[in-house]
């Protein structure tokens, strides 16, 4: 569905009024494909560049750097009508299920637009299909008489669903679409998104950094770190055996719900690093627990030491 080769994403940035211009390297050369039919998880800690990297999919922002395709289309060469039908498409659930919906609007209008933007029903048919929608993802028809104000966060984030629902999308975007819930909600959006995915076919890309969840929902896991992809394979095996030391440490602050099982944590060194100065070679090594000779001058490339593998990483080579 997706494929990217090589993106990077730098924003400008001056910090003050005569200093020379810096770049903040949000994405600095990703690597990803999306399949059809999969749920591709991207996990990493706070800033390390996963949200960015979804406008980039998105095209909601345009890459400094590499080529994004979609279904073999280079996204940036789509003309107005292919913009158009990606628009339809691909669709996005939020992360907030407060601020991700117009209060002034009702939530038959909110869920309907999409299908009236793009003129896929009218009048009473597309009230019919909304209702089917919300009773779809768990709310009852009348719901779309009220405004957002009147539900919990849970259903409002249905609402969110359905919206994205609404256009028949092939591909769904959740960005920690789960975050901003309570424990008990969370299970039931994500099953709703579990349940949704076999019934309608879809492609999900996930966006979290709850390492939980990415193991009860993803297909394939990506791990980044300061705008890298460090780490990439299938869920049945990062998990019980992850390569990367930062893939480790990660897997190693998951909390276990088992006291005969407890372990102390790897925490890394340090912090994160200043993503508009990082550090040459492994970005990394700074904090690696791991590091030796070639980590703090040598930029590690991609390997696959197994197959459906791969990993950004000097100790593979």
């Amino acid at each position: 569905m997706f494929e990217a080769r090589g993106v990077r994403r730098h924003y400008p940035v001056r910090q003050g009024a005569f200093a020379p211009r810096r770049w903040l390297r949000a994405v600095d050369g990703v690597d990803l494909v999306l399949e059809p039919g999969e749920t591709l998880a991207m996990v990493g800690e706070s800033g390390c560049g996963k949200s960015t990297l979804a406008r980039l999919l998105l095209r909601l922002e345009r890459p400094t750097a590499g080529e994004i395709r979609y279904r073999g289309q280079d996204l940036w060469a789509l003309d107005r009508a292919g913009v158009r039908g990606f628009r339809r498409e691909v669709q996005m659930v939020f992360q907030d299920p407060h601020a991700s919906l117009n209060p002034r609007m009702r939530v038959g209008a909110i869920v309907g637009e999409g299908m009236a933007i793009h003129d896929l029903a009218r009048g009473r048919e597309r009230r019919t299909r909304v209702e089917r929608l919300l009773e779809q993802v768990g709310l009852p028809p009348e719901a779309a008489e009220a405004y957002p104000h009147e539900f919990s966060g849970g259903q409002r984030q249905r609402i969110g669903i359905a919206r994205a629902l609404a256009v028949e999308p092939r591909v769904v975007v959740a960005d920690e679409p789960v975050s901003a819930l309570d424990v008990s909600v969370q299970a039931q959006i994500l099953n709703l998104l579990q349940d949704l995915k076999e019934e309608r076919g879809l492609t999900y890309l996930f966006i979290s950094h709850d390492l939980r969840v990415v193991e009860h929902v993803s297909d394939r896991v990506a791990v980044m770190y300061l705008g890298w992809v460090v780490e990439e394979a299938p869920a049945e095996t990062l998990f019980p055996r992850p390569l990367h030391p930062y893939t480790r440490a990660l897997l190693s602050a998951v909390p276990v719900p088992d006291p005969d099982r407890r372990t102390e944590p790897t925490v890394p060194e340090g912090d994160v690093p200043n993503p508009i100065a990082p550090p040459p070679g492994c970005p990394f090594h700074p904090r690696c627990p791991e590091r030796f000779g070639p980590c703090d001058r040598d930029v590690p490339e991609d390997t696959r030491p197994e197959p459906g593998r791969r990993v950004r990483c000097h100790l593979f080579r």
